[in-house]
C-alpha cells in the first residue's frame, strides 16, 4: 500500500500549493473584501508580513516532514514530534480542515455559475462540479498537475491582466505608500493581517506529496517555500494595484463598490464579454482548488488508514499506485453530503463559503503553527539528520511566537471574517467545533492506545518502501 514514486517535480508540487490558495478567488473577493471590513490602507503590506511569517514557519515545518516523507505530514510530525495522542488528533483536525475549505468552495462556485447564466440552483451546480472533482481525484498526483497547472497560468494571466489594467487607469499618481508600516500600524490591523492569513491556507499541502515527488526532501521544502514568498508577492502587488486604482480617497469604497471590483473594471475597461471570461476563469479557478484540497485531504485518508488509525480500506489504491481510490471516493461522498445539508437546509451559498472556508482556515494555519512546536522537539529529541541549527531550533522557535500572535489576531477577529454584525456571539460556534473535533480525535487515540499499542506506536511511522512502491521511470528504463 505505497503511493508511485517519483510521480511529481518541483514545479508540479509548487503547482498543487499555489492553485489550493485559489489567486483569483483572493484577488476578486478577498482583497476587497480586505478593504471594505477594514478600511486598512496597508492591505498589501499585511500579505508581506504574512508571507514572511509562515516562510519562518514553513522552514522549520518543511525540515521536519521531510525526514519523514510522509502523506500526512501533520498527523506525522505532531505524532512523532509531540506525542502519538496527539498526532491522531491532528489528523482528525485536519481532515475536517481540508474537507470544510475544500467543500466551501463549491458554495461559491454555484453562486457564481447561477450570477453568471442566471440558470439553475446552485447546489446543481455544485454537485457537478463535485463530479468534475471526483474525476480529477481519480486520475492521481500526475494527472491532476498537469491539468490544474493549465488552469492556473490562464489564472495567474487574468490577475496579470487586471493588474496592468489597474495601473494604466489609476485614479491617482503611481504611489508605494501602502507599503508604508504607517498604513497598516493603524485601528484594524488585525483583522486585516487575519483576513491575509486566510489567503495562504493551502501552501502547506505541498508535504502532503513528498512520498511521490521527485528530488526528495530538497523539493518538497523548495516547492513549499517557493509558493508561499510566491503567494505573498503576488498578492500585495495585486492589493497594491488596487488601491492605487482606487485613489487615496477611494481605498474606503473598494468592496462596497461593486463598480470598483477586479471583473467589473475588466468589463468597464475592455467590455463585458471581457468581464464574463474573467468570470468564468474564476469559476475553473475554484474547481483547481477544489481539486487540490480534496487530493490533500485523500492523502492524509490514505495515510492514516495505512497506519490502521482509520478504517484499512481507506488505504487501498489502483494497480499503478497512483490513486488511493477508496479514499477519493469517500472524500467525495462526505462533500456531496455537505452540499447536500445545506441545500435541504435552504443555506445561502455564501454563507456555507464564508463559514466553512473560516473553518478550513482556522483549522489549518493553527495546525501549522502548533507544527512549529511540534517541529522543535522532533529535532531536540535526536529525530532528523544533520540540518542547520536555522532549521533546528531558530526557525521551530520563532515560527511559533509569531505564528501565535498572528492566530491570536485571527481568532479576535472571526467575527469580521464570518461577516457577522459587531457584538454577534456566533463566532463563538467556530472554535466550539474545532475544539470538539480535536477532543474527538484526542479521544480516539485514546481508544487505540488502550486497544492497539502497537498501532499508536506506528504513528507516522509507516512510509512507502523504496524497493516494492511502483516507480513508474525506472519501469520506462527496464523497458
Amino acid at each position: 500500500m505505497t503511493l508511485a514514486q517519483g510521480r511529481i517535480g518541483p514545479v508540479g508540487l509548487w503547482v498543487m500549493a499555489v492553485v489550493a490558495s485559489s489567486p483569483l478567488t483572493v484577488q476578486v473577493g478577498g482583497i476587497p473584501t480586505m478593504y471594505a471590513a477594514t478600511g486598512v490602507a496597508g492591505v498589501p503590506l499585511a500579505f508581506v508580513l504574512v508571507a514572511g511569517v509562515l516562510y519562518v514557519i514553513g522552514v522549520g515545518y518543511a525540515g521536519a516532514v521531510g525526514h519523514m516523507r510522509h502523506a500526512a505530514p501533520l498527523y506525522a510530525l505532531m505524532g512523532r514530534g509531540l506525542s502519538p495522542v496527539a498526532g491522531v488528533a491532528a489528523g482528525v483536525c485536519a481532515l475536517m480542515g481540508y474537507l470544510a475549505i475544500g467543500t466551501s468552495l463549491y458554495g461559491l462556485l454555484g453562486m457564481t455559475i447561477v450570477g453568471l447564466f442566471g440558470v439553475g440552483q446552485w447546489w446543481v451546480w455544485a454537485l457537478g462540479a463535485m463530479v468534475v472533482v471526483a474525476g480529477l481525484g481519480l486520475l492521481g498526483g500526475l494527472g491532476n498537475v498537469g491539468f490544474l497547472g493549465f488552469l492556473l497560468a490562464i489564472e495567474l494571466a487574468v490577475i496579470v491582466f487586471y493588474i496592468v489594467t489597474a495601473l494604466t487607469q489609476r485614479a491617482a499618481p503611481l504611489s508605494f505608500e501602502s507599503f508604508a508600516p504607517s498604513a497598516l500600524l493603524v485601528p484594524g490591523m488585525a483583522g486585516t493581517v487575519a483576513f491575509a492569513m486566510a489567503a495562504f491556507v493551502g501552501v502547506e499541502t505541498v508535504p502532503a506529496y513528498a512520498e511521490e515527488a521527485r528530488g526528495g526532501a530538497t523539493a518538497v521544502r523548495r516547492a513549499m517555500l517557493a509558493a508561499i514568498g510566491f503567494a505573498g508577492a503576488f498578492y500585495a502587488i495585486g492589493a497594491w494595484a488596487m488601491s492605487v486604482h482606487a485613489g487615496p480617497g477611494g481605498v474606503a469604497q473598494i468592496g462596497s463598490d461593486a463598480s470598483a471590483g477586479p471583473l467589473q473594471t475588466l468589463s468597464r475597461v475592455f467590455g463585458p464579454a471581457v468581464g464574463a471570461l474573467a468570470t468564468m476563469l474564476m469559476a475553473t479557478s475554484v474547481v483547481a482548488a477544489m481539486s487540490s484540497f480534496h487530493q490533500a485531504g485523500v492523502r492524509y485518508l490514505f495515510a492514516m488508514a495505512r497506519e490502521a488509525v482509520l478504517p484499512g480500506f481507506l488505504a487501498s489504491t489502483n494497480r499503478s499506485g497512483e490513486t488511493p481510490l477508496a479514499a477519493s471516493l469517500s472524500q467525495t461522498a462526505l462533500a456531496g453530503v455537505v452540499i447536500a445539508g445545506f441545500a435541504l437546509l435552504g443555506a445561502d451559498p455564501l454563507v456555507m463559503f464564508t463559514w466553512l472556508s473560516t473553518l478550513g482556515a482556522v483549522t489549518l494555519l493553527a495546525l501549522l503553527v502548533v507544527a512549529s512546536a511540534a517541529a522543535h522537539r522532533f529535532f531536540a529529541t535526536g529525530q532528523g539528520g544533520n540540518d542547520s541549527v536555522v532549521v533546528r531550533r531558530i526557525a521551530p522557535a520563532t515560527g511559533f511566537v509569531l505564528g501565535l500572535l498572528l492566530m491570536v489576531m485571527m481568532l479576535a477577529n472571526l467575527g469580521s471574517l464570518l461577516g457577522l454584525p459587531p457584538g454577534s456571539s456566533r463566532w463563538l460556534l467556530l472554535p466550539t467545533l474545532v475544539g470538539a473535533v480535536l477532543v474527538a480525535g484526542l479521544v480516539w487515540g485514546g481508544v487505540i492506545w488502550l486497544a492497539k499499542p502497537a498501532v499508536l506506536a506506528g504513528v507516522g511511522r509507516v512510509v512507502a518502501d523504496p524497493v516494492s512502491s511502483p516507480v513508474r521511470r525506472l519501469g520506462r528504463m527496464v523497458m
